[in-house]
């Protein structure tokens, strides 16, 4: 089996073919790390943004947008989602840490569905408290863990 590749025989791009791959459970989690000032934590935290509940909305956007990553990645599979989760927490430095972690049983890997999650929750959280705080940054949207595949299991270290 030729290895697959996004670049045709004449040099256009082209979504790989999965076809002849078998479908396996494959899951993935990715983080993104938001900052913010400690009057925007304190009131996303408490839910008392002008906006209404952050957290509620960015977790319902996450999911929305993993389902919609096909349409907004060009070369991304449609995928049957059979999963997707997100969750906050909260580091020692104040930073807001969104976990997103989709699964499907299929011929090729979530990892962009959870990516896009995680990016598009934190995109929100943004948007919800920019009113207290412009200076807030989005960094490390990052792969944690995938599962299933040919390739197996990786975990960033």
């Amino acid at each position: 089996m030729q290895k697959p590749s996004h670049i045709g025989a004449d040099g256009s791009i082209s979504m790989v073919d999965v076809s002849a791959k078998v479908p396996t459970l494959r899951t993935a989690r990715a983080v993104a790390r938001v900052r913010m000032s400690t009057q925007a934590r304190e009131a996303l935290q408490a839910a008392t943004l002008p906006k209404g509940d952050a957290l509620v909305a960015a977790q319902l956007a996450g999911i929305l947008a993993a389902k919609q990553t096909a349409m907004l990645i060009p070369l991304c599979h449609p995928l049957s989602l059979d999963a997707v989760d997100v969750t906050f927490g909260w580091e020692e430095d104040g930073a807001l840490v969104v976990t997103a972690t989709a699964r499907t049983t299929g011929p090729t890997g979530v990892e962009m569905e959870a990516m896009v999650a995680a990016s598009v929750a934190a995109l929100t959280i943004y948007d919800m408290t920019k009113a207290l705080d412009k200076g807030i940054t989005i960094e490390q949207v990052c792969l944690m863990e995938k599962t299933g595949g040919k390739s197996g299991t990786w975990r960033r270290t």
